[in-house]
Formats: structure tokens, sequence, C-alpha cells
């Protein structure tokens, strides 16, 4: 089986398919609570982090949670390397926090050299999550081009099921999903139980809006991918992924021609 590929400094080189690396072992992990626990846990954080004004707490303060509730090895963050503002604020609080990266095989070089750039930038550990197959043992059993006949099933062989094989090593996730980059997100909470995964879900940029999020990064130099600057408010798979006109839907550059807007890894 394929395990996660935690790249701890190693040169890549961007555009590189990482699906064809061999793996590094898999880490040591400390003993994981129950789902019990773990459910009573994200209760206690939503309920915590209203303040008494009725406003939500900030991203710091949902971090700061975190930080006080769960140990460093214990959380993760996913990142698509659209930008890293996540993995930046979280790194501050959590140093050397894994920052899991869904390497289908597809992705911009863009995206790869962002991931790079990340690496070198932040006091993060990137670990590429890897599908069970690479991209020509893909085509061998399903045939060329899954991603244009077949989108849902490619989404859940290279991004859901990797995904999901990785989060078990985790009591709690970080991501990045904000309420106004589409109807499907707009009641995003800022902590939830992520029954489908079995462990806490952390949005502490929920309630951001894209302005926010590119103006924290030129503030603080965190890296962006270039490709938001040239029309692609929402990045994923290259060959999925197409610009948009200014003012439209952030997410309807992706699967453009197909009524998707989302992968699976956030319903």
């Amino acid at each position: 089986m394929v395990t996660p590929c935690r790249r701890g400094g190693a040169e890549v080189s961007p555009a590189v398919n990482l699906n064809t690396s061999t793996p590094t072992p898999t880490r040591v992990l400390p003993e994981r609570r129950s789902i019990e626990q773990l459910k009573a846990l994200a209760e206690q954080g939503s309920a915590e982090l209203w303040r008494t004004d009725g406003t939500e707490a900030s991203a710091t303060a949902v971090i700061a949670w975190v930080a006080r509730n769960f140990g460093a090895d214990s959380v993760a963050v996913a990142c698509s390397m659209a930008d890293a503002v996540l993995p930046a604020l979280v790194s501050v609080q959590v140093p050397g926090v894994d920052v899991l990266f869904l390497d289908t095989g597809y992705h911009f070089g863009e995206t790869y050299a962002t991931r790079d750039a990340v690496e070198e930038a932040l006091d993060v550990t990137i670990v590429d999550v890897l599908p069970l197959t690479t991209v020509p043992e893909q085509n061998a059993e399903h045939g060329a081009e899954l991603f244009a006949r077949n989108p849902n099933q490619c989404c859940a062989l290279r991004k859901v099921e990797p995904l999901q094989r990785t989060l078990a090593d985790y009591e709690l996730w970080f991501t990045g999903v904000r309420r106004n980059e589409a109807p499907t997100r707009a009641n995003t909470p800022l902590i939830t139980w992520d029954e489908r995964n079995g462990l806490v879900k952390v949005n502490p940029v929920a309630a951001w809006t894209y302005d926010e999020l590119l103006g924290y990064a030129a503030e603080h130099t965190v890296p962006v991918n270039p490709l938001l600057s040239q029309g692609y408010p929402s990045i994923g798979c290259a060959p999925c992924t197409q610009p948009v006109a200014a003012g439209a839907d952030p997410r309807s550059g992706r699967w453009a021609t197909l009524e998707k807007t989302e992968c699976g890894l956030h319903l």
C-alpha cells in the first residue's frame, strides 16, 4: 500500500509527478483518543469559540484552542497550494505541523512550485498524500482521461480515498474552506465533527473573504500560487481547472463544463 511521503526538506523539482516516488515509512503516532472523546472536544470547541456578544472567535483564537487541546503530532493542515495562509497561521502556534498536499499527479507546475516555496518559507512538514495508483496505472485500469469521462470517480481515486486513508492517523484536521467560496460552503462552521473521516474538522478562516486572504498573504509575505493573479481564484487539477471571468463564482472554473462544483473532500 502507498503511504504518505513526508518530505522533510527533500528537494523535488516543480511539476514532477510524485506518484512515482518511493514513499517513506509511516511515522510512529501517539495513541489516538476515542471517537467519543473527540466528538466531545468538537462540541466543546464549537461552544467555546462563540463570544458572549454572539460573534465568532478569530482564526488565531480558533488555532490557539486547538493548540491547547491537541498534541502537535495529532493535527494536520490540508492545503491545495493555492495559497499558504492557513499553514502560515497554524505554524505560528503549532510549529512543524504536518501540511497535507494531495498529489493527484495532475497539478499545474505552478502548484508544485508553490508547495516547494511553502516548505522553504514556513515551519511546516509537507506530507505528499499519494493515490494508490500512478496516473499511468490508473489509465491502464480505467482508460485514459478518466477525469473527463467520470470526474467523480477520478476525484474519489486520487483525492478522497488518499485523504481518508491519511487522516486516519490524526485526531483533527484544519481546512481553508470559506463560506463565500460557493453556496455549498455557506454554512461552514468553525469547528465540527467530521463523521465521514472520523475526526475533528476545523475551519479557522471560514468567515474570511478572498480579499482578506490575499491581504494577509501580502502583509505577511506568505507564498501564493501565481495562478491566482492569472484568473484562477480556485485551483485544482490542471485538466479540470479553467480561469474565470472577473466577478464570477470563484469555483465556476472547476469542472466548468460539468454540473460539478466539489471534488468530494468537503461534502
